[in-house]
């Protein structure tokens, strides 16, 4: 008979990501939280770097009732929280600590990292020294924790989220060897700054090695911590079979769990709601559309855009405005296409003209200056979108079928254009396009998918390969998610694939579209946290019965 699996009494999750909209962690961890605590309650606890100061965080509410014996004997230390709720579903326990009283003790810090663990910090440079001065802090938050409150009866799991919390994992692995600690690797540094650098990634990863090109792309700090905490935690993890292989490869070290990124859908809206909101995001998308470049949009224009962080040909920005260019010149192309870009930039603040003709309420038939582009950039002669439009000359002229629009702001609902917040944006789309090279998971599709937009991803990105095995086959817009073959070298074939996707579904009928949208919200179902949380489970497991055994 198989021996039960061993669940935490106590988990404490870490990440810069924590009551901080970054990235993917953020949804990573906000979404899974729910189904955490509906079994922990007020026994899940995250800690997040406090950015905020005086000033008020969004996503965080203090809450001067909880844990107080606890906050007042902290008080003569250099422990600085504050205590509160994550405001997500599920509202689990957060603590924010201030990581900058640490900064004094930054050289022992290291010295320490150096002697038990091998961590080089001598090279760091950068975000290094804050994200080691948050992690050594969150660390310390949970010793002190589970020195007034906790026994070594409690099973208790110490989870770290990327390079930033390395350094807190392996002090909690040394003081605390009761706490089983996990460390999830998200997308290793190496190779995030090997495509960065426009190196090719995949035909060569069997013969890089990862201390060599840490060497040489100026990153010995950042992989040291990230190697050398997978190398001593109890339970390695990462998000994806693609990243494990990479972890494999230029790390040295093979993951013991993969943790695929599940979802909640509780914020998708239902029925009529649904609809109603769909409507209203076209509409205003379309008005902006209008008042930007002069030109006259109808009910049968087809949405499509591509959104997530402002890496360029990581995330497949380069080529999803290349795919743009070419369908402008396809003359199979009958229908009307606006396409978005929405990745935050180098933003100074919303267009005042483009202001000024949204809240007027009309119709225009003339553009406005940079007819792509919906706020002010600080330097908008060196952006990458902006500098790809003028190159292909994609200036939005009436005769062109394609128009495209880069909104390069954080779709919060406060941006002084669209005023909507991100999910609205996406339930206005069409279509969504995420043609990634560098992509461990990939959030973005799962999340289009989940609102019934059929997405364009690729086999290089976790979720193009989790849509792949689901389907048994390489996945077809008809299918809901069209994954693209994508390699080192074959650029102008996904571009190419992209146009030809697009075309396919402007010539499909009302009834194939609602089918094609109702097998993508059915593909979404299947990422749910309720079947992704039984990977962590077993990380679980096997992180507390190495420290049972330590006990």
């Amino acid at each position: 008979m198989s021996q039960e699996m061993l669940f935490p009494d106590y988990i404490f999750e870490s990440s810069w990501e924590v009551c901080n909209k970054v990235g993917g962690i953020y949804t990573v961890l906000s979404t899974r939280a729910k189904t955490l605590q509906e079994r922990l309650h007020d026994n899940l606890i995250f800690i997040g770097p406090d950015c905020w100061g005086d000033k008020e965080c969004p996503y965080f509410t203090e809450d001067s009732s909880l844990l107080v014996d606890w906050k007042n004997s902290l008080k003569n230390s250099t422990l600085n929280v504050k205590v509160g709720r994550w405001n997500i579903p599920g509202n689990p326990i957060a603590v924010l600590v201030d990581f900058v009283p640490f900064f004094q003790f930054k050289n022992t810090i290291y010295s320490k990292m150096w002697e038990d663990y091998q961590v080089d910090s001598l090279h760091a440079y950068g975000d290094y020294d804050e994200a080691s001065m948050f992690s050594f802090a969150a660390a310390k938050v949970v010793e002190n924790y589970y020195n007034f409150y906790l026994t070594s009866e409690k099973k208790v799991v110490y989870h770290a989220n990327e390079w930033m919390t390395g350094l807190g994992a392996l002090y909690i692995n040394k003081h605390l060897p009761q706490v089983g600690t996990i460390f999830t690797t998200h997308a290793t540094s190496i190779g995030r700054s090997i495509c960065g650098n426009n190196k090719p990634l995949y035909d060569y990863l069997f013969a890089y090695n990862g201390d060599q090109m840490a060497g040489e792309l100026n990153m010995q700090s950042k992989h040291s911590i990230e190697k050398q905490t997978a190398f001593n935690v109890d339970c390695f993890t990462t998000v994806s079979d693609i990243t494990a292989n990479e972890c494999k490869e230029l790390m040295d070290k093979e993951c013991d769990v993969v943790l695929p990124n599940g979802f909640e859908d509780n914020f998708v809206p239902k029925g009529s709601s649904f609809t109603a909101k769909r409507k209203a995001a076209r509409k205003a998308l379309l008005q902006v559309a209008n008042c930007l470049t002069g030109c006259n949009f109808n009910d049968d224009t087809i949405i499509v855009s591509t959104s997530g962080r402002y890496e360029f040909r990581n995330k497949g920005i380069d080529v999803f405005v290349d795919s743009m260019n070419r369908l402008r010149y396809d003359e199979r192309l009958d229908k009307q296409i606006v396409a978005f870009v929405e990745v935050p930039g180098w933003v100074e603040g919303p267009r005042a003209l483009l202001q000024e003709r949204l809240a007027s309420g009309k119709k225009f038939d003339t553009p406005l200056e940079y007819p792509q582009l919906t706020h002010y950039l600080h330097s908008v002669n060196d952006d990458n979108v902006m500098n790809m439009c003028a190159r292909l000359g994609m200036w939005n002229r009436p005769e062109d079928k394609v128009k495209i629009i880069f909104m390069p702001c954080y779709l919060t609902g406060t941006d002084g254009i669209l005023n909507l917040p991100y999910y609205d944006v996406v339930l206005a789309n069409d279509l969504c396009v995420y043609p990634s090279y560098y992509e461990p998971w990939g959030y973005t599709p799962l999340e289009a998918v989940a609102f019934k937009v059929p997405c364009i991803t690729t086999n290089l990105a976790g979720f193009g390969l989790w849509a792949n095995t689901e389907f048994g086959k390489e996945g077809e817009i008809e299918d809901g998610v069209k994954v693209i073959r994508r390699t080192d070298y074959n650029y102008n074939e996904v571009a190419d694939e992209i146009k030809e996707t697009i075309i396919k579904f402007s010539k499909m009928t009302d009834d194939e579209i609602k089918k094609v949208r109702a097998r993508a919200g059915k593909l979404s179902k299947k990422a749910l946290w309720s079947h992704f949380i039984t990977y962590y489970e077993k990380a679980y497991d096997i992180a507390l019965t190495k420290a049972e055994a330590r006990k």
